[in-house]
């Protein structure tokens, strides 16, 4: 499907196409109702006017002809997608304290500069998150003029660019990496931490004011009417907690919920528990 798109493009130039990946954006999937992917999405004037679910290229080429056909592209109609996309890579380079864009991932870089870089960073005991800028086209172009650096990979810590291969070179030679980027501390400490943050802490995907999916959602209900105070942990916004906390509570799902530092499951435990009467002495410590 992305070869088709590809194909579109070219032939219908006035129309712009925009790929974004799904878990990328969790708001945007949320918004509209993204339950598979490819989803294909239709917008004129800022408003939703058709919609395509599936890889099917005949009928995704016939909807595009006759849209596009239908009316052309008002001028200017780009300038809200590319404030957006700013709004976007603010989030991103922010992401993490110590953000990487890259060609792959961390553990399969795809260019010689990426897995240069990759390895200084490890070596030293860096904590970053990635952002492969081979899976999203518009993330890789506007983050080139967003910067003002046109090459990749690209990192940042703190949200301010610190620059590519060479630079991070320099900054290993002259011994200021390790003041530069923060040091890593293990996963294992880090989820401990995390965990032991609240006396009642959620992993979700989303937070208790937006949450992201239906099962994150059938949780906090059941939590906020059991009146007892609970913080939570987005785990769309990073990765490495995401996968991490799988493995160390090996527990494959998320939402996850934990008293005081013991895991006492996902949405059809505290169901359960909230059923049989046993949840709020639970959540209280007592049980």
């Amino acid at each position: 499907m992305n070869s088709v798109m590809v194909e579109l493009a070219k032939e219908h130039p006035r129309v712009t196409f925009v790929k974004l990946e799904a878990e990328a954006v969790p708001d945007v999937s949320e918004k509209y109702e993204i339950t598979s992917v490819p989803t294909f999405l239709f917008f004129k004037n800022s408003q939703t006017i058709d919609r395509l679910d599936g890889a099917h290229a005949p009928e995704l080429t016939k909807k595009v002809q006759r849209h596009a056909n239908s009316a052309s592209v008002p001028a200017g109609s780009n300038d809200g997608v590319k404030e957006d996309l700013n709004v976007r890579l603010k989030k991103l380079i922010s992401a993490a304290p110590c953000m990487l864009f890259m060609k792959g991932t961390p553990q399969e870089p795809r260019c010689g500069f990426s897995r240069q870089i990759v390895e200084i960073l490890n070596k030293h005991n860096i904590a970053f998150s990635s952002f492969d800028i081979f899976s999203d086209e518009e993330v890789r172009q506007g983050l080139k003029v967003y910067s003002s650096w046109p090459t990749y990979p690209q990192l940042y810590v703190a949200g301010e660019l610190i620059g590519g291969l060479d630079i991070v070179k320099e900054l290993e030679a002259s011994g200021e990496l390790g003041t530069t980027c923060p040091k890593a501390h293990k996963l294992e400490d880090r989820l401990k931490e995390l965990i032991k943050k609240a006396s009642v802490m959620l992993f979700m995907k989303g937070n208790k004011q937006v949450v992201k999916c239906g099962f994150s959602k059938q949780i906090t209900e059941i939590l906020n009417n059991t009146g007892v105070a609970y913080e939570t942990f987005d785990i769309l916004e990073d990765e490495e907690v995401r996968q991490g906390l799988k493995k160390y509570s090996n527990w494959p799902t998320y939402p996850q919920l934990y008293v005081k530092g013991e895991l006492v499951g996902g949405l059809d435990i505290v169901k359960e528990l909230n059923e049989n009467g046993e949840l709020l002495s639970i959540l209280k410590g007592e049980n």
